[in-house]
């Protein structure tokens, strides 16, 4: 795949996150895939954060991602790619539902891509400001 379809490949993903169709973004997920998000968080600190190693792994980190909080739409998307690299730059504010208390911050995500699946996932953005919606 060229770096154009790797892109497209993960902008498709993103359009079906935010229509709610975590099973087709699901499906570009490799069945073993190295996935962690956030990079930056401590264990425990942040219900979903941790190591996924399969695609029911990954499903499961959208549940609890889900069940916790509600993001507003992703806003000031930047794609690059390099290879079998995806960088996506970001912005997004959402609401803790247990707390009702808002969040907000810039992110940046790196996807690698090997025969049209992603294979390996890393979040990085700094959890505080969501760690302090959950209190």
């Amino acid at each position: 795949m060229t770096a154009e379809d790797n892109i497209a490949l993960v902008q498709q993903q993103f359009e079906a996150f935010g229509r709610g169709h975590v099973d087709v973004a699901l499906a570009a997920v490799a069945d073993e895939v190295d996935w962690l998000a956030p990079v930056s968080a401590r264990p425990g600190s942040l219900p979903w954060a941790g190591h996924r190693r399969s695609r029911p792994q990954v499903a499961d980190y959208f549940r609890e991602l889900s069940s916790a909080v509600r993001p507003q739409p992703f806003q000031d998307l930047t794609f690059t790619a390099a290879g079998d690299r995806v960088v996506v730059e970001g912005r997004n504010r959402g609401m803790v539902l247990a707390t009702g208390r808002p969040y907000e911050h810039e992110w940046v995500m790196v996807f690698t891509i090997h025969g049209g699946q992603v294979v390996r996932f890393r979040h990085y953005y700094d959890p505080a400001d969501i760690t302090q919606a959950l209190d």
